[in-house]
Formats: structure tokens, sequence, C-alpha cells
């Protein structure tokens, strides 16, 4: 049956894609922060409770520190393989396994990020953390009001991501401070601007909310997306602006 689009109620119709908006982006950040909860509670456990700490490092019959344990390796390469799960499996996964893997790694992260934050002081790890929660805030808002369409713009930080990745992964051999801040301030422009492209791209998606299993699969890969702004922008700015022990 043809439907008669002239007869249909404007006033409607703009109150029907705004309450699908607030919908979907109620989900997408419900979910973000509670794996940022998450990844941040882990992190602190093993970071400060000495019983934790030490599953993370093998040591010497003296006590020293001789390297990363078994289970550290494993939380080091695990995101990887869960985040390839999550988008490989996305239309398999139920929505309660989708959300228990987004929770996995984000528990998973937390032990990987306590090894980095020992690295630094604590001080400057609060700082740092509060002024990429103001900056991500900042682009998120700019993203969700903006009026340009950030497409072409999103494709540029892409490519940019996989130059950095690629350059990330040549540095593990050669080991270049210099190269890690370049990396860090790149990271830091490509993920900004990230933040505000995944915010406009899941807004204009949020307007086909139909309240389906697959759209509530939808908001948790959404929030997989702007948390992975989040932290990275995070570890960036840390790796420039972190004073370390």
């Amino acid at each position: 049956m043809e439907t008669n689009y002239r007869n249909t109620n404007l006033n409607n119709l703009q109150g029907t894609t705004v309450e699908n908006t607030r919908s979907l982006f109620a989900s997408v950040f419900t979910w973000m922060f509670i794996a940022l909860g998450i990844t941040t509670l882990v992190t602190l456990l093993f970071a400060n409770i000495p019983s934790f700490t030490d599953v993370l490092f093998n040591h010497d019959q003296f006590g020293n520190k001789t390297g990363f344990s078994i289970l550290m390796w494993i939380c080091l390469f695990a995101p990887l393989g869960l985040v390839l799960l999550i988008n490989f499996a996305f239309e398999k996964l139920s929505f309660p396994a989708l959300l228990g893997l987004f929770f996995l790694y984000s528990a998973v992260n937390g032990v990987m990020f306590s090894a980095v934050i020992m690295g630094f002081t604590a001080a400057s790890v609060v700082t740092v953390f509060a002024c990429t929660c103001v900056l991500y805030a900042v682009m998120a808002l700019a993203g969700y009001f903006t009026k340009a369409d950030l497409t072409k713009l999103g494709t540029i930080l892409m490519i940019g991501l996989i130059g950095i990745v690629i350059a990330s992964l040549i540095n593990l051999f050669i080991g270049s401070d210099k190269m890690t801040f370049i990396i860090s301030i790149l990271s830091v422009v490509i993920f900004t601007g990230l933040t505000a492209y995944d915010v406009q791209k899941i807004k204009e998606m949020s307007q086909y909310n139909d309240g389906s299993t697959h759209f509530q699969k939808l908001g948790v890969r959404g929030a997989l997306t702007l948390y992975l702004d989040f932290i990275n922008l995070f570890l960036a700015l840390l790796r420039i602006f972190g004073r370390r022990n």
C-alpha cells in the first residue's frame, strides 16, 4: 500500500525523530559510561592493591619484577581479539552476549591500563583524565550540534588512524621516543576529530531507530566506538603531558 507522505504530520514526525535520537543516545552513553566505570575500577584495583598488582608480573627470588606474567600478556592481546569478535560476529551475537563482551573488554582494558598508569604520578593521571573529559565533551557536543557534514573529515581521519597504527607497530621495534611523541600528537588530533564524527554518525543513524533488538545492538556498537575514542584520547594525552614516576 502506498504511503501518502503529504498527509504526514510533520510535528509528529519531528517529535518521533527527536525521541528516537534521545533513546539511542541514552543507550549509547549509558553503556559507554558503565564500561568506563568498569575500566576505572579494575585499573585502580590492580594499580593500588599489592595482591592484585603482583599477579601482573613475574618476580625473582628477591621479589624484584622480572617481566610481565602470562595473565598480563593475555590482557595485552585480548582486547584486540574481543573487538574483532564484537565486529565480525555482530549479527550472530545476541544483545546480552554483545553487551557482556563489551563489558569484558572494558575490564581487560582496566588490567592493561593499571600497568600503564603505574609509570605516571597519580596527580598527573587525574589531571590528564579531567582534561580528557572536558575535551571529549566539547568535541561530542560539536559533533551533535554542527550542521556541517563530517563524512569527508571522517574518511580522512580513518586513513590517518591506519597510518598511526602502522607507525606504532614500526615503533615497537625502533623504540624511538621522538616517534612516540609525534604519534601521540597525531593521535590527539585524530581522536578528537573522530569523537565529533562518530557522534554525528550515531545521531544520523538514530533517526531510523525502531526499538528493535538490532538497534539495541547498534547502541552497544556505538558505545564501543565512543569508548575507544575516549580511551585512546586519554592515553595519547597521558603520553604527552603525564609526569612519569
